[in-house]
Parts: C-alpha cells; sequence; structure tokens
C-alpha cells in the first residue's frame, strides 16, 4: 500500500478526528479512503447516468416488460438449479 501526506486546516483536522473518536472509522486514513471511495463511486454514477442520457430511447418498461424480465429470470434460475 503507498502512503500520502497531506495537509488539513485545524477545522478539517479537528473534524476528521471527531468522526474517528465517535467510533464510525478506526482511524484517520480510513475515513480518507472511505471519501476517495464514495466520491469514485459518485463519479462512475455519473458517467453512467450522463451516458444513458446520451442514449437513444429504448421501449418504455411497462408492466409487459417488467412480466417479460420475470420470466426471463426465472428461466435461468431453473437452469442454474439444473447444473
Amino acid at each position: 500500500m503507498s502512503t500520502m501526506n497531506i495537509s488539513l486546516p485545524d477545522t478539517l483536522k479537528a473534524f476528521v478526528d471527531e468522526q474517528v473518536s465517535q467510533g464510525s472509522y478506526g482511524t484517520s486514513s480510513e475515513y480518507v479512503r472511505e471519501l476517495i471511495r464514495r466520491d469514485r463511486d459518485r463519479l462512475q454514477l455519473r458517467g453512467l447516468l450522463m451516458a444513458g442520457a446520451a442514449s437513444a430511447p429504448a421501449a418504455p418498461a411497462d408492466a409487459g416488460y417488467f412480466a417479460s424480465l420475470r420470466d426471463r429470470v426465472r428461466k435461468s434460475a431453473k437452469a442454474g438449479a439444473g447444473e
């Protein structure tokens, strides 16, 4: 694992220390890693949403669509159970 040193203003350092002392995180490093993971996930979700918004419209997701989807899942589950 690589290390990284960061500088924080006293107010932010106090906030991080408070999060750790409340038991949410074991160390300040765990807290920062979690923030980075959340930001990475947020950016990935944003990319997926933007790609979806830019894509061509699909068929409507009506009752028939969901019935067909349930049938496909059931058939797949039955096929997997037979293995």
